[in-house]
């Protein structure tokens, strides 16, 4: 399977502090990993490195082979951050114009949106099944829908990978499962997804891999070794929630 995001000998400290230290994995096309790891495990802080938005400070980071220092094309990128879904109600944007805001990036000055567009707002909302409330304002959903939105925010420009994190805090149960659901769909069209949460029950009908974090990388593979590995008890956060039958 063809790398797409490729990880060697990273370590990272906010002053004195080790977060990470010589993290290495690769996360191949059509993947979706299951980043788990205990609260200040360093799961957000790797995700961030990994956008660029903490600066590489020990090992390397390759996106489709390219070092992310000389990355450019970050449309292939989408990103749904912690927290997204604490929207105020009075918030005056629509679904349709929060979700255009994932196209601003690819536009040359002056940025002005067309009836392609339009068009494809439209198709970024039927695949989270959200296009009849394309005129609503976003403050009005609940909050499993607007992460839906979000994520068809993350996907408007066809990016081959999409990354969450803790995507679902705030959010009831049954939009939970929903929500699971539905990034399981993407992932079976083709869309790679790295999902970080520590609430790693919800997550396990789907993940093909799973990365357990806690400064050091304890664990990287496929599911069903994950489990193997759970049932000799070398995995103590809660990996049994993530072992459960797949139904």
């Amino acid at each position: 399977m063809d790398k797409f995001l490729d990880i060697k000998g990273v370590s990272f400290s906010y002053s004195n502090a080790k977060v990470l230290s010589n993290i290495s994995m690769s996360v191949g096309k059509g993947d979706f990993v299951g980043l788990i790891g205990p609260n200040g495990s360093g799961k957000t802080t790797l995700l961030k490195l990994i956008l660029g938005i903490l600066p590489i400070q020990s090992g390397t980071i390759k996106i489709n082979g390219i070092s992310l220092a000389k990355f450019d094309d970050w449309s292939k990128i989408g990103y749904v951050p912690q927290k997204a879904t604490n929207i105020e109600v009075q918030f005056p944007a629509t679904v349709n114009e929060v979700v255009a805001m994932g196209l601003l990036s690819g536009k040359r000055f002056p940025k002005i949106f067309n009836s392609e567009d339009s068009k494809r707002v439209t198709e970024a909302l039927k695949t989270v099944h959200m296009e009849r409330y394309a005129d609503k304002r976003i403050g009005e959903l609940s909050g499993g829908q607007q992460q839906r939105v979000l994520i068809a925010r993350a996907m408007i420009s066809n990016p081959e990978i999409l990354f969450l994190d803790e995507p679902t805090t705030g959010v009831d149960q049954e939009s939970q499962h929903n929500f699971y659901d539905l990034l399981g769909e993407l992932n079976s069209k083709g869309t790679t997804i790295v999902l970080v949460s520590h609430d790693i029950g919800r997550i396990t009908r789907h993940v093909t891999k799973v990365a357990s974090l806690n400064q050091k990388l304890e664990f990287y593979g496929t599911h069903k070794e994950f489990c193997a590995n759970d049932k000799k008890h070398k995995h103590e956060y809660h990996s049994h929630h993530l072992c459960l039958d797949r139904g």
